[in-house]
């Protein structure tokens, strides 16, 4: 008996081997065993048991396996984004509806045009790790794959936004997600401090306290540009721009009490509510509007219309319907998709330019910064990040560089290449005057537009804005509660008088 089994053992073996070599012969080995490989190609002999001396060791630093796998794992996280950590996103297209080549040469504004997007949503200081459903700002950043290049809309769900200087930015970032260097935790003292010293950012606070500040999930909520841009039609006449795109699902809120409820019980509920909807083919969409100022109209105009703290009202500056955009894929690796996903206002394309707005003019560096801190110098040749046609330039080598330029030289100008620059693809020329200096915008009215907005609230969110923040100050020093207090009194007596009844006794 035990000769059959040897016999039988053999012939399995036999048969295994020639089986084996005649796939080897035609190359095709991988593809019927499916293994696993190094990054080097090679086959992966075990996934589970390291080369030893003896059962019980020592390891073996030949075991490059284990080496292989421990190093790539000690470097498979990159920095989380300083703000926006917190996010999820899916992939669509954006189609347009609305002939707008009055005002905008862009290809992507084409009557008839319908240009991939990648759309990521985000809170803006929350880790990582949080919930997605906590009170704050929300991201929501399109990248539109254009035939004229990339095109980054970096939006908010918001029309404006808590500052107008860029130097005071990292400092609101550091008091509003920061924690108390001595304790390690979130101090409900630092963002109110903050809050009271600046009060151009009293009307985005109500926004972002209002019910407004927890958005059911991301389908439901709208987003903007925010910042005003500049557009430039065929004739190379320039108009300002801004971006409105409305959902279609329509603006629906969390309360306080069910947003604290469910960071407890479903912490990534904002994310699943995005994935399930597209996953079950029930995709969202918006719909997008321009508003339009002449730079004659803006001469004139009450603000500046670079404060990015202020909204252009409606009822002079229509809504003009633009076109539509869908979300009807879901990332198959969001590693590879969306953490990898990398957002810029610097990446503009023709007919589509930056504004005066400081903030504006501060992103566009500090985004494409961050990014080569995050992802490296070579963080647009990631696949998700890349234009649909391959950009050659006079940018060569660094970390990962994928892009193969060939024998072309990289200086320019040049006896060796048909490359050439294209003089018709830059922004437009226009005068600008003034004196150079520090010039202080704290004082540039605060709270006319917060004080409207708080007037056309219904009582209900009336009193919810002054609920939230009232619950918010709940271990602040009296100090700090009596700023606030005088703070809000400067929109409206009642808005400061409501806080103060919702305030927790010390």
């Amino acid at each position: 008996m035990r000769g059959l089994i040897d016999f039988v053992v053999r012939l399995v073996v036999i048969h295994e081997a020639w089986v084996h070599g005649i796939i080897l012969a035609a190359g095709q080995i991988n593809n019927v065993y499916n293994v696993y490989k190094e990054d080097n190609g090679a086959p992966i002999p075990d996934y589970t048991v390291s080369r030893t001396v003896g059962k019980w060791g020592p390891l073996l630093l030949e075991d490059m396996t284990l080496i292989q796998h421990i190093a790539h794992f000690d470097r498979e996280r990159i920095p989380e984004r300083v703000v926006h950590a917190l996010g999820s996103g899916a992939f669509g297209f954006f189609e347009v509806t609305h002939d707008i080549t009055r005002f905008c040469k862009a290809a992507v504004f084409k009557p008839g045009t319908k240009t991939p997007v990648a759309v990521r949503f985000s809170t803006v200081t929350h880790e990582r790790g949080g919930p997605d459903v906590g009170r704050n700002p929300r991201g929501f950043a399109i990248k539109f794959y254009t035939s004229d290049g990339i095109w980054d809309l970096c939006g908010n769900n918001t029309p404006i936004f808590f500052l107008r200087d860029p130097m005071l930015f990292p400092a609101m970032v550091h008091s509003q997600r920061g924690r108390n260097p001595r304790t390690n935790r979130p101090d409900p003292n630092m963002p109110w401090d903050f809050i009271t010293h600046r009060h151009e950012m009293l009307f985005q606070i109500m926004r972002v306290y209002s019910e407004l500040g927890t958005p059911d999930g991301f389908r439901h909520m709208d987003g903007f540009g925010s910042h005003t841009f500049i557009m430039v039609n065929a004739r190379n006449q320039p108009v300002y721009c801004k971006f409105h795109l409305l959902t279609d699902q329509g603006v629906r809120n969390l309360t306080a009490e069910t947003a604290k409820r469910l960071a407890g019980e479903n912490p990534n509920y904002s994310s699943e509510d995005l994935f399930e909807a597209i996953e079950g083919g029930d995709f969202p969409s918006w719909s997008m509007f321009i508003q339009v100022m002449t730079f004659a109209q803006a001469d004139r105009f009450e603000y500046s219309v670079f404060d990015l703290t202020k909204v252009w009202p409606l009822d002079r500056y229509p809504l003009l319907p633009v076109g539509r955009m869908v979300l009807n894929r879901n990332p198959q690796n969001f590693y590879h998709e969306i953490e990898q996903l990398a957002f810029c206002p610097s990446n503009l394309v023709p007919g589509i330019q930056a504004s005066r707005d400081p903030m504006l003019q501060a992103r566009m560096f500090s985004y494409k910064d961050t990014q080569r801190y995050r992802l490296g110098p070579n963080f647009m040749q990631i696949p998700v990040n890349r234009p649909l046609e391959t950009p050659y330039n006079l940018q060569r080598d660094g970390p990962m560089n994928m892009f193969n330029q060939g024998a072309n030289v990289n200086y320019y100008p040049n006896s060796y290449s048909s490359l050439r620059t294209d003089p018709y693809s830059d922004a437009i020329t226009y005068n600008i005057t003034g004196v150079v200096g520090r010039h202080d915008t704290k004082d540039e009215d605060n709270y006319t537009q917060a004080r409207e907005w708080y007037l056309s609230l219904s009582d209900y969110d009336k009193l919810a804005l002054a609920k939230n923040v009232g619950a918010d100050l709940k271990g602040c020093t009296s100090a700090i509660k009596k700023r606030v207090f005088s703070a809000f009194n400067l929109v409206h007596p009642t808005l400061a008088g409501n806080i103060l009844m919702y305030t927790p006794p010390e």
